[in-house]
């Protein structure tokens, strides 16, 4: 008869495989925190040691380097290029530095974006729409959007915009013609040579 430590007694393979699917399988979600993330890398290595899945130092580099997000995709190269030769606990801390200065220069960006966005000077905020008083049949000139036009000295600019499709024409709205061909523009000034 079997004895019951041997019954309910979960074989050391089983938690070896267990240790190894959670260390590849482990990926840090962007916007958590790396230092906690590395030191339950750490601790799956540790794990992994004790049970004798020995692995090579830098296939635990390279695992940890792929559980990262995108954000840390310069580091990784980086990392790669330059052949430093850490031990995990250095790779840890460089991480750390790293998501510091991410964050910096996150919030950097989004200061110099707001200092930016404000109207200064004389004609800031002179934008208006065309109010769409095309008459085209095709559904695509109907709902194509409509460029703003930028007001100054009472000469009317009209402004290319990479969302307008190539085939409407900036001065009139209408599709069919570029604004060299417009029958409007025509009318008024003859011909126009750009």
């Amino acid at each position: 008869m079997l004895r019951m430590s041997q019954i309910y007694v979960v074989p050391e393979r089983h938690i070896r495989y267990a240790a190894t699917k959670a260390f590849f399988g482990t990926k840090l979600i962007e916007g958590s925190s790396v230092q906690e993330h590395g030191v339950k890398m750490l601790s799956l290595v540790e794990k992994l040691k004790d049970l004798k899945a020995d692995l090579a130092k830098e296939t635990y580099i390279d695992v940890i380097l792929q559980s990262l997000p995108p954000s840390f995709d310069s580091f990784i190269v980086n990392y790669n290029m330059n052949g430093l030769d850490k031990d995990l606990h250095e790779l840890i801390n460089m991480l750390v530095q790293y998501e510091a200065t991410i964050e910096k220069s996150a919030s950097l960006v989004l200061v110099g974006e707001a200092s930016t966005s404000k109207a200064k000077g004389k004609g800031a905020g002179r934008w208006r729409r065309n109010k769409g008083k095309t008459e085209s049949t095709t559904t695509s000139a109907q709902s194509a959007p409509v460029a703003p036009l930028c007001m100054g000295k009472g000469k009317r600019k009209a402004v290319r915009q990479s969302w307008i499709p190539k085939d409407i024409c900036i001065n009139c709205r209408k599709k069919g013609h570029w604004k060299r061909e417009c029958p409007k523009l025509l009318s008024n000034h003859g011909t126009i040579y750009y």
